[in-house]
């Protein structure tokens, strides 16, 4: 597995989206424990989640001991995986979302966290979206406390914008920035340059954009499809390996709910294009 950089940590180039373990129609315990080791046994040694991810709203931290149950049970060495989590989002009953960036909250939930994943340290601790209640400038404070406080190791952001990212990195050293980018997304394209121009990691959420019959899809889609069909690949992996092209700081975080999903997820990070296909799927991204 090639492998790329989180505030100066090396990770695999492709990691590991964990929020389909406990969204609604999740697969058993069992599967998802299959799926994540099937992952780090294809060398992934990332994987992110998140407090809010949970079937329940009472039951904040479910998705984060799905991960650490995974990790406890793997043969392989615990140590090399980076467990990047996310705190400052709420669930409310029926599936919504709330959000809460206020300092004590975002200290209590990482108390949760460092509790939930059985770490007394965490690897990256992000941010999980912007509160319009409270000041960003806050916000990002109770980050930096937890950094000074040992309580995280690296700092990041997530669902942030330009002005965002340059605040946040003024106020706390900032190790990565994950937003929506796929072939469907490609808004966040600007954020994804200003992290390549200042060093920092940027996670591509959503990465494969609802990729599924990607023919049918027509435009990019269309084109991810046919280059892989000339490749021996699949539309998912030319889309990984295109985001992996357009700057060394991207590490895509793909979804998956079955191990032959993420096996094939990881070999995208082996996967080269070239220079005109890369150009030829980049051709309308914002500038």
């Amino acid at each position: 597995m090639h492998t790329r950089t989180i505030a100066g940590v090396d990770v695999s180039a492709i990691g590991l989206g964990a929020m389909e373990f406990s969204v609604e129609g999740h697969p058993s315990y069992e599967q998802a424990i299959r799926t994540i080791h099937a992952a780090l046994d294809a060398g992934v040694r990332l994987i992110d989640t998140a407090d809010a991810y949970t079937p329940d709203p009472d039951d904040m931290g479910h998705n984060e001991r799905i991960v650490a149950d995974a990790l406890s049970q793997w043969g392989g060495d615990r140590d090399s995986v980076l467990v990047a989590t996310k705190g400052g989002s709420t669930r409310t009953p029926g599936g919504g979302w709330g959000h809460d960036g206020r300092p004590d909250y975002l200290k209590a939930a990482c108390d949760r966290s460092l509790k939930a994943l059985g770490v007394e340290s965490i690897g990256l601790y992000q941010h999980h979206r912007p509160d319009d209640k409270v000041s960003y400038e806050e916000t990002i404070g109770a980050l930096k406390e937890l950094l000074d406080a040992g309580k995280v190791r690296a700092v990041g952001i997530s669902n942030a914008d330009p002005e965002q990212i340059e605040l946040a990195a003024s106020i706390v050293p900032l190790a990565a920035v994950q937003n929506e980018f796929s072939p469907r997304f490609t808004s966040s394209y600007r954020e994804l340059r200003l992290c390549a121009e200042r060093g920092i990691a940027f996670l591509p959420w959503s990465p494969l954009g609802g990729i599924g019959k990607a023919a049918q899809l027509g435009g990019r889609f269309a084109r991810l499809a046919e280059i892989g069909a000339a490749h021996g690949l699949s539309a998912q992996q030319v889309c990984l390996a295109w985001e992996l092209a357009l700057a060394p700081v991207v590490i895509p975080i793909p979804g998956c709910s079955r191990p032959e999903t993420a096996v094939s997820s990881a070999a995208a990070a082996d996967v080269r294009l070239t220079d005109a296909e890369i150009a030829e799927l980049s051709a309308d991204l914002p500038t």
